[in-house]
């Protein structure tokens, strides 16, 4: 009978474990940090295909989100997409925009981007941002369906900043932004 005892005992114990370990999954999860695999090239040469990443989900939310943070959201209603999307943030609200001639322009002035290998083969604009939106645009220009296709992003799409990427190993790193001097827009 103690046998008996005995093994519910450990068998209760392990199952309060792993149930306290789920929660603490989901919360995590959901509300502290995540992780995403990269399916696309829209973000090269800055993010590779198949990247593994994680996103900040909880600290963004009290800071402010920034020309230059590479962000995951759920895709727009008229981005037909399913997944979640990781872009650049390039337009912020009540911004003018516009992409002409390879460039992005926000209020008649040029943008600075080197991360940018092939420029833009499209025009865009001009637009205004609505409020608590975003324009959100992949580093890989000509093959990225991303705000110039679909449009802006609200606020309340955004889940969360891209804080590191994990996998590979020897790209293992804060994908944080490069210098403010990068991310200025040119007088």
């Amino acid at each position: 009978m103690n046998d008996l005892k005995g093994i519910f005992k450990a068998l209760s114990e392990w199952v309060i474990i792993i149930a306290i370990a789920f929660v603490l999954s989901i919360v995590i999860r959901n509300y502290l940090i995540d992780t995403r695999i990269v399916p696309t090239g829209s973000m090269l040469p800055t993010i590779q295909l198949q990247d593994r990443l994680i996103v900040d989900r909880i600290f963004y939310k009290y800071d402010t989100i920034e020309r230059g943070d590479v962000i995951v959201f759920t895709a727009p209603m008229d981005a037909d997409e399913d997944k979640d999307l990781v872009k650049r943030t390039i337009g912020l609200p009540g911004e003018k925009l516009e992409v002409k001639e390879g460039a992005v322009y926000i209020n008649d002035k040029v943008l600075n981007e080197p991360y940018v290998v092939e420029p833009a083969d499209y025009n865009y604009g001009p637009v205004t941002i609505p409020e608590d939106s975003y324009f959100m645009l992949g580093d890989n220009r000509r093959y990225s369906k991303d705000s110039h296709v679909w449009g802006y992003v609200p606020a309340d799409n955004i889940l969360g900043r891209v804080w590191i990427r994990y996998w590979p190993m020897e790209g293992f790193g804060y994908l944080t932004k490069a210098p403010d001097v990068y991310f200025t827009v040119a007088d």
